[in-house]
């Protein structure tokens, strides 16, 4: 249950949503490549690739129908934004006792980690052994101190791409906001400077060149979560279509 000040805060961050969404409160991108949207939305419509199975990482390392590869594909909506860091912040609005808009000094100031770990996009893609470099998910949540009501999180890039999770798989040890990839700065195609990385759900859920976070009490869908993705893209049990 929301108080007054709760719901006003919430109503804030929806208008704010909505002004960056060109007028709505849901989340909002750029179209896709007509052929990527209508080849997503049949496979969506096919169940392509579906194995039926359903695995756990303790039982084994790549997930129901992926295949190992070596290179790091590029995916994205047909746009690439050149984010300079001296353009780059990071919003976080919503839900939250203290809302924040960090600068890339500010994000540099954080204390940085590595984390390593296995990329599994919904394209049926895998790769082991990714290291990334950045700023742990939790440095973040502890400065802004989510509220009670605060269950899910809206996370949109430069590129104007939405996602969403529940705050329960972004407040994760595993969670980063990532700079480094392999031991060098992120590239552009790869979200430089800052992308968000979540292990535990397929890569859609990584969202690139990210530039601001809501927390709310109500889920909404992103992008791919509208176009035919599954809300919560766990790749163990294969959720890649809603």
């Amino acid at each position: 249950m929301l108080d007054d000040t709760a719901k006003r805060r919430q109503m804030e961050a929806f208008e704010a949503m909505a002004a960056l969404s060109g007028g709505s409160a849901e989340p909002a991108a750029p179209e896709a490549p007509r052929k990527l949207s209508q080849v997503k939305t049949r496979w969506a419509a096919e169940g392509k690739g579906l194995t039926g199975e359903r695995a756990s990482p303790a039982s084994r390392r790549l997930p129901p129908g992926q295949h190992l590869v070596q290179d790091f594909p590029v995916v994205d909506l047909g746009v690439q934004p050149h984010v300079a860091t001296a353009d780059w912040s990071l919003s976080v609005t919503g839900a939250v006792h203290h809302p924040v808009k960090w600068d890339w000094d500010t994000l540099l100031r954080q204390p940085s980690e590595d984390r390593v770990n296995d990329i599994h996009c919904v394209t049926f893609w895998s790769r082991f052994d990714n290291r990334w470099s950045g700023v742990p998910i939790r440095q973040l949540l502890a400065a802004v101190k989510p509220r009670p009501e605060a269950r899910f999180v809206i996370i949109r890039g430069f590129d104007g791409y939405t996602t969403n999770l529940p705050i329960e798989i972004l407040d994760d040890d595993s969670v980063l906001l990532a700079t480094h990839w392999q031991g060098a700065p992120l590239t552009r195609e790869h979200g430089a400077p800052a992308r968000l990385v979540v292990p535990g759900r397929y890569f859609w859920k990584s969202a690139k060149w990210i530039r601001s976070m809501m927390f709310t009490d109500r889920d909404l869908k992103g992008y791919w979560e509208s176009h035919g993705n599954h809300n919560q893209g766990d790749p163990w049990l294969e959720q890649r279509y809603g």
